[in-house]
């Protein structure tokens, strides 16, 4: 059987139940039709639905193929809310070269830092170099990546990475303001003074 611990929601059995019956209704199926499924008794069914019991890992399956999910999707804990971040409660600073930044999770992210950055015509970051993968996501305008010896000019929708341990510029070379997308990982880019750098 398993064991039922305690957790925000109520423990395994009500995250299971909770799951089990989001499922089952947005298949359009009642209780009955799950048991005819899966083979087991609608009282027991609608008592893991209840919470008030937790299956065995071969009723787990059984409900799991009744539904047509995968067994982990009855794990998973939905009822905890996706993290949101409007664009006015996004961080924003000013960055060299009349640059804005703003952080896109607002630090919600354990593990990624997603900035969008705002570069006036004919400015760049200056060459530089720090730790951890750096990815872009040309928004607008028309940029000259320049990493080392290798040169790109991209455009919206195009994409590129780079070691950022190499020397490298990233300057905004078309005639309006360009945007940015710069994601990497959120601890990789440390200051002397344990801040994070902003500088794509």
């Amino acid at each position: 059987m398993l064991q039922e611990k305690s957790s925000q929601g109520g423990g395994v059995a009500a995250s299971v139940g909770r799951e089990a019956r989001r499922w089952r209704q947005s298949r359009g199926l009642t209780l009955a039709r799950v048991g005819e499924r899966s083979r087991l008794n609608v009282g027991y069914l609608s008592q893991i639905e209840n919470g008030k019991a937790v299956p065995s890992l071969e009723a787990l399956a059984a409900i799991a193929a009744a539904l047509d999910v995968p067994p982990a999707w009855l794990l998973l804990d939905s009822h905890t809310p996706p993290r949101v971040v409007t664009l006015a409660d996004r961080p924003r600073r000013d960055a060299p070269g009349g640059a804005a930044v703003t952080e896109v999770d607002a630090g919600t992210s354990r593990d990624v830092c997603i900035l969008e950055v705002a570069v006036p015509p004919g400015q760049s970051t200056g060459v530089h170099a720090h730790q951890g993968d750096e990815h872009h996501l040309i928004l607008s305008g028309r940029w000259r990546m320049t990493q080392g010896e290798h040169e790109y000019e991209l455009e919206p929708g195009d994409y590129i990475a780079w070691d950022p341990t190499v020397p490298h510029d990233v300057e905004n070379v078309g005639d309006e303001e360009g945007r940015i997308l710069v994601i990497y990982p959120r601890h990789a880019r440390r200051t002397p003074d344990g801040g994070e750098r902003g500088r794509s």
